[in-house]
């Protein structure tokens, strides 16, 4: 799939992962036996096509998981990403993305990515995830200011003013507890947007999508925590099944953009867990889609990851936290100054130090009103006397 030069290695929908052997139907499209051993013979590089054939449909369609990967970054101009723009610098993922014997650099998860906030060009150390291992931390070349803030805010916060800035909407909110409702005749149901967003569908819920949106903003140094399904988790909270590692005191956070993904999905409700239901299946398997009942289902479903389950389903409210590192705009549509530093600015939300502009302090605030018109008086009273003594 990496490696294909011919264009037609493809998946075949329910076969976990494996290409059409044969001739195959599916829903509607029939799917052309592959020829393996030609696309053998005509492998090549890498290539933004074979590497967007998965990354740009991550979580089951066109822009669904990540909001700053989808199908506009095949062919993007300069106003969408400046790298990969196809009349400009044009990079294949792999100029940043680089690998050693196949082990892949890419961001981020329970440890940090490579990442040393220096130059990696031109000695060329092979690790170019960073946007420092291009620009090096001082990329501002007539704004020592702007260089200032790399050290507490990431490169993405400002040139990343907007994500799913593509026209390809990206998914926002997907409540499961929704699923499972049929019209009178006992027929799925399948309700779109005025774009063609699925808006509700039987198999998956209600689901809500966007496009050109204000990233959320976090301290983040480069490691996420993972809730794991032996985890107990807290159903009266929304539970965060992942979260961004760091705070101002951590000197290796900075601020960070995210897409923050919120979900309604089945648990345990007596030993409060997270539960892996069986989806797909053949009526009579127990598969949500084929039966929908979600005890069924979770009990399948739990009992092939091999984990107890109570028979006790509940629905909890949950957040998933995606990094922003790609769709970077020119530096002429980067944020301006007062994004942030105002009063209902960008990072208002992040109240954990002091930042010029938004947060303010009484006693400060008065001293300096008082100088401010003691100075004011001074100069009146200067003007009036010089007037009079003139005379």
């Amino acid at each position: 799939m990496c490696h294909d030069g011919t264009g037609t290695y493809k998946k075949f929908p329910t076969d976990c992962g494996h290409p059409a052997y044969e001739e195959k139907k599916f829903g509607g499209t029939t799917y052309q036996t592959v020829d393996l051993g030609n696309i053998a013979r005509n492998i090549k590089k890498s290539s933004r096509n074979t590497c967007g054939a998965c990354h740009f449909f991550g979580g089951g369609g066109d822009g669904v998981k990540h909001g700053d990967l989808d199908s506009s970054m095949f062919a993007p101009d300069k106003s969408l990403d400046v790298h990969m723009d196809v009349k400009g610098l044009n990079y294949n993922c792999t100029v940043c993305h680089t690998a050693r014997s196949h082990d892949i650099v890419g961001r981020k998860y329970s440890r940090a990515a490579p990442n040393t906030h220096r130059l990696a060009l031109p000695e060329d150390t092979g690790l170019r995830i960073g946007c420092e291992n291009c620009h090096s931390s001082r990329p501002h070349k007539n704004n020592q200011n702007l260089n200032d803030h790399t050290d507490t805010v990431a490169c993405q916060t400002c040139h990343i003013p907007y994500f799913a800035r593509g026209g390809i909407a990206t998914q926002l909110d997907w409540d499961w507890s929704t699923a499972g409702k049929h019209t009178a005749d006992g027929k799925a149901i399948v309700k779109k947007d005025s774009d063609g967003n699925v808006i509700y569908h039987t198999k998956k819920g209600t689901m809500a999508w966007g496009t050109s949106l204000e990233p959320e903003y976090a301290w983040y140094r480069g490691v996420m925590t993972y809730i794991q399904q032996q985890d107990i988790i807290d159903p009266s909270t929304v539970v965060a099944l992942n979260r961004p590692l760091g705070s101002y005191a951590d000197r290796d956070a900075r601020i960070y953009p995210f897409k923050v993904h919120q979900g309604k999905q089945p648990f345990d409700a007596e030993s409060n867990r997270l539960v892996v239901p069986k989806l797909f299946g053949k009526k009579g398997s127990g598969a949500y889609w084929a039966e929908y009942d979600w005890t069924k289902a979770a009990n399948k479903g739990m009992e092939a990851y091999g984990a107890p389950f109570s028979g006790s389903i509940g629905f909890i409210e949950t957040t998933f936290y995606s990094p922003l590192n790609h769709m970077i705009a020119p530096k002429e549509a980067s944020l301006a100054c007062g994004e942030c530093h105002s009063r209902s600015g960008r990072l208002a939300a992040l109240t954990s130090f002091y930042l010029p502009g938004r947060d303010r302090s009484g006693l400060v605030d008065a001293l300096g009103w008082t100088a401010v018109w003691l100075s004011l008086a001074g100069i009146l009273i200067h003007g009036v006397l010089r007037f009079i003594l003139k005379k």
